[in-house]
């Protein structure tokens, strides 16, 4: 048996989260979101169906992409505003399987 307080901190990095300014985790999390939706379009294969489109205008642009992958049995839904949808685009995998498919506004 292990002597109280002697256990090892998962995540410890985490904790000082709370340190952090709010807008400045808000925006790593929305990059890491937008990484992992990068990652599965890459890795999605040619059976996977991507659509996005708007559902706002104002107060801000916000878009509804939806990748459903049927092999799997899968569907992933996210909101995003511009900015994300154009940081998402960079990768010329993800423009490409965009183009191919239709664009709904």
């Amino acid at each position: 048996m292990k002597p109280r307080g002697s256990f090892k901190i998962a995540n410890r990095g985490r904790l000082l989260d709370g340190l952090i300014d709010p807008l400045t985790r808000s925006e790593a999390r929305s990059h890491r979101i937008v990484q992992s939706i990068r990652e599965q379009i890459v890795d999605g294969g040619p059976g996977q169906r991507l659509r996005i489109r708007q559902v706002f205008r104002a107060p801000r642009e916000i878009f509804r992409l939806e990748l459903e992958l049927p092999e799997l049995g899968y569907q992933r839904t996210t909101l995003l505003d511009r900015d994300a949808l154009e940081e998402l685009l960079t990768a010329d995998e993800v423009r490409n399987l965009v183009e191919a498919s239709p664009l709904d506004g």
